[in-house]
């Protein structure tokens, strides 16, 4: 009998979910054994020309990471959803734009002219902005175009399921490739990690108030935390309270709070608004200008509740 073929595609994303499937450790051998691998461009020689040839919806699944910035991204997403049965946004920048995604602060041409003209390492004649063709002696030659608007997977193409996290934990992808194999997938559009709070799954959860309330917010710079306790009632921002469970606590583990990457429950429209809400309600100062003192304690405010979201959020993007 032919094993499932799998494929994997990396977009605008820093790489760490490719990792993911790495650090399953002996299990990728257990993945290895009962799939095909038949793409997956980072790690073996594979070209688009070869998933071109393949017959469409011969592979079983594919795991696309990665937010979309760019045509080339665009077109080989459209490709391998087209070849596809099952299509899995593997991590937060495919899920909700990820980091990339705060781009969307900015536009194309704001952007290269600071990497190009403005930007301290730049010579005084200034650089040259990429072209998407340029004709040499060899031949043409042809660079993707660079969107004005960064995108998650999802506004590009049809997306199945989604695996969240920055990146994945192997614990979750090992569970996602169980279902696969299985045929357990829960419906379409199901994110495939659970539906709780991290805080349920936080082992400071017991430290925390039932009513938590704080008179200021600390950056992890200006504390030296006590690892035995809730990093919000020692007054350190922590977004567990609005952020889907599943990644084992990983940053509270290691002494950092937690920074979204999980993204949103299934009841949250908009990630940042529900941060923001939550941040209102701790608050406990009722003087105007004792609450803006604390609130600019939350340095970018945009980068922090918007840090994975932005993409997918009410916002979208900065408006001109």
């Amino acid at each position: 009998m032919a094993k499932p073929q799998v494929a994997f595609y990396w977009c605008a994303s820093c790489g760490g979910c490719e990792e993911a499937v790495v650090d399953l450790a002996e299990k990728v051998l257990d993945v290895v054994a009962a799939v095909d691998i038949v793409f997956w461009p980072v790690a073996l020689d594979f070209k688009k020309a070869d998933v071109e040839a393949m017959p469409d919806k011969s592979i079983a699944v594919a795991f696309i990471n990665g937010a979309v910035r760019l045509s080339e991204q665009e077109e080989m997403a459209k490709l391998l959803r087209r070849k596809s049965q099952v299509v899995i946004a593997f991590g937060a920048c495919a899920q909700l734009g990820g980091i990339p995604g705060l781009a969307n602060l900015w536009d194309r041409a704001s952007i290269f002219d600071w990497y190009y003209r403005g930007a301290p390492s730049v010579t005084v004649d200034g650089g040259s902005p990429p072209k998407t063709r340029i004709a040499v002696p060899e031949g043409e030659l042809e660079l993707p175009a660079f969107w004005d608007t960064v995108k998650c997977l999802d506004q590009v193409i049809d997306v199945d399921y989604t695996l969240p996290g920055c990146p994945p934990t192997p614990k979750i992808l090992a569970a996602a490739v169980g279902a696969i194999l299985e045929g357990k997938l829960p419906p379409k559009g199901a994110v495939l990690a659970g539906d709780k709070a991290l805080c349920h799954e936080c082992r400071l959860n017991d430290s925390k108030p039932e009513k938590l309330l704080v008179k200021d917010l600390k950056r992890i710079t200006e504390i030296r935390l006590d690892p035995d306790t809730c990093h919000l009632a020692q007054g350190v921002l922590c977004l567990g309270p609005v952020t889907r469970g599943g990644c084992e606590a990983l940053c509270i583990e290691g002494h950092m709070p937690c920074t979204g990457c999980f993204g949103p429950l299934d009841s949250t429209p908009d990630y940042g608004g529900k941060a923001l809400s939550y941040l209102a309600s701790i608050v406990d100062v009722n003087d105007e200008a004792e609450a803006k003192r604390v609130l600019e304690k939350v340095a970018d405010p945009t980068g922090i509740v918007y840090r994975y979201s932005l993409p997918r959020s009410k916002l979208g993007r900065r408006r001109r």
